[in-house]
């Protein structure tokens, strides 16, 4: 039943969600607790949660799902009651953010806006990811079926991952791969989530090289003169015009 003990639960649940939103958002430091709890809809909807999520728990029926709905509508943040979500997730911006049935999220975990943890079918038991602790997923990020991310690992903005993620690795693009940044993995908290590398560009670069290269010695040994290398241009928009030109 819902009784004090897990009132006791939620309230410091709640106090951890406080602290790790004004540790991890610079915008927060400066704010209060009561400030960040009235204008983060994260918080909000995480606060929210804890409350549907024990509701459900204890068997009570309808409610849990009346207050989740209700959460969606005000934050924009659609959580099932019956994820599970460890200590001290952030929730940074929140709108857009849909987590599944049977998510489960470990502890210090930090979520971007747009993000999805998510189901690939219509089948029973498990079929949302499983994410452990110290992960921090980048916004628009797809995360799809019953697949593990491993603690420490970070997903880059609009990836697309449908299979595990190795602990303390860092994936991007769609499918996700795993990447390195100057011959080393990215590490830290501030990963520069615009510029990490694009996996299919640098297969592409390669590839080009390669070809390039080839030109070249079929050029020496016919004794023509070699082609000129093509360059890689700038995508077209849909108009045919150059982006830089509007």
């Amino acid at each position: 039943m819902f009784g004090l003990g897990t009132l006791t639960r939620v309230t410091r649940e709640i106090r951890r969600d406080l602290t790790a939103a004004q540790e991890r958002d610079p915008a927060a430091r400066t704010l209060g607790r009561w400030e960040v709890l009235l204008t983060y809809g994260g918080v909000q909807a995480l606060l929210s949660h804890r409350v549907a999520h024990a509701l459900d728990d204890a068997g009570i029926p309808l409610a849990p799902h009346a207050l989740a709905y209700v959460s969606k509508v005000a934050t924009g943040v659609e959580i099932h009651p019956s994820a599970r979500i460890g200590d001290s997730l952030f929730i940074d911006h929140g709108a857009g953010v849909v987590i599944g049935e049977t998510a489960e999220i470990g502890d210090n975990v930090t979520i971007y806006q747009g993000v999805t943890l998510g189901g690939t079918g219509f089948q029973r038991g498990k079929r949302h990811p499983t994410v452990d602790s110290d992960v921090v997923i980048g916004s628009g990020a797809k995360l799809l079926g019953p697949i593990e991310v491993g603690r420490g690992a970070k997903v880059g903005a609009n990836s697309v991952i449908i299979h595990d993620v190795p602990p303390n690795s860092t994936v991007v693009g769609n499918p996700g791969h795993p990447v390195r940044v100057e011959g080393k993995k990215p590490s830290g908290p501030d990963a520069d989530w615009a510029h990490l590398p694009d996996p299919v560009a640098d297969a592409i670069k390669a590839l080009s090289q390669r070809v390039g290269e080839l030109e070249r010695q079929l050029a020496e040994a016919t004794g023509r003169e070699p082609e000129p290398s093509a360059e890689v241009r700038p995508l077209r928009n849909v108009r045919g015009s150059d982006p830089a030109s509007g």
